[in-house]
C-alpha cells in the first residue's frame, strides 16, 4: 500500500512541478527540460526529480544550474499547491534516457537505410 501511494504522490509532484517549470519559472536558461520521472521516499518527506534535456553538453548543464538556483522557489511554490504534512525536500537529478533513446532510434534508421 505504502508503494502505490508514493507513486501517486510522485506523479502528483511531477505534474506540479512541470507546471511551475512551465509558467511560473522566469529563469530561461533552463530552457527545455522535460521531467521524466519523481521518486519519493516512503515516509514522502524526499523527492528525487529526473529530468532530460535534448541538446549538448551546455544546454544540459544550463538547464542542471538553473534549477539548482531554481529550488527553492519551486519548492515553496510546491508547499502552496500540494496539500501534504510535509512538503517533500526535492533534489534534481539529469536522466539520460531520452538521450539514449534518441541515439537507438538514429541507429536504427541508419540500420534500415543500408537494408
Amino acid at each position: 500500500m505504502p508503494h502505490r501511494r508514493c507513486q501517486r504522490v510522485g506523479e502528483l509532484l511531477k505534474e506540479e512541478i512541470s507546471d511551475i517549470i512551465e509558467n511560473e519559472l522566469k529563469d530561461r536558461s533552463i530552457g527545455f527540460v522535460t521531467l521524466t520521472q519523481v521518486k519519493v521516499t516512503p515516509d514522502l518527506r524526499y523527492a528525487k526529480v529526473y529530468f532530460g534535456v535534448l541538446g549538448g553538453e551546455a544546454q544540459r548543464q544550463a538547464a542542471s544550474e538553473g534549477l539548482k538556483r531554481a529550488k527553492g522557489f519551486i519548492q515553496a511554490q510546491l508547499g502552496r499547491k500540494v496539500r501534504l504534512r510535509y512538503t517533500p525536500q526535492i533534489s534534481f537529478c539529469f536522466d539520460d534516457s531520452i538521450e539514449y533513446g534518441a541515439h537507438i532510434l538514429d541507429l536504427l534508421r541508419r540500420v534500415e537505410g543500408e537494408g
